[in-house]
């Protein structure tokens, strides 16, 4: 049975900063493109971030260019976002998830797994 199992949302201020894990299980990780995806109360869902199998090639969301950086570590089957400067706006409920591909993937469509979502939310 695959899990994705996300940590470490919670409550910080605008301009500081969380670090999200996505702790896989169940599947051979290293063989899967990881994503983050985020969803706003009354919004779609939308890709944040997305990094390949390797790790050698990542991807961002315009809005988060620059702020957040996704990694992982494919001996801990675990995948990480570094989120910076935080803002307002990127208040939301995140969501890891793992796709049968080699390279980045930015439709959600396209995953096959996702975890339950760790929320995140910015005051300002």
């Amino acid at each position: 049975q695959v899990q994705l199992v996300e940590s470490g949302g919670g409550l910080v201020q605008a301009g500081g900063s969380l670090r999200l894990s996505c702790a896989a299980s169940g599947l051979t990780f290293s063989y899967y493109a990881m994503g983050w995806f985020r969803q706003a109360p009354g919004k779609e869902r939308e890709f944040v971030a997305g990094i390949s199998w390797s790790g050698a090639r990542t991807g961002y969301a315009d809005s988060v260019k620059g702020r957040f950086t996704i990694s992982r570590d494919n001996a801990k089957s675990t995948v990480y976002l570094q989120m910076n400067s935080l803002k307002p706006e990127d208040t939301a409920n995140y969501y890891c998830a793992a796709a049968y591909y080699g390279s980045i993937v930015t439709t959600a469509s396209e995953y096959d797994y996702w975890g339950q979502g760790t929320q995140v939310t910015v005051s300002s």
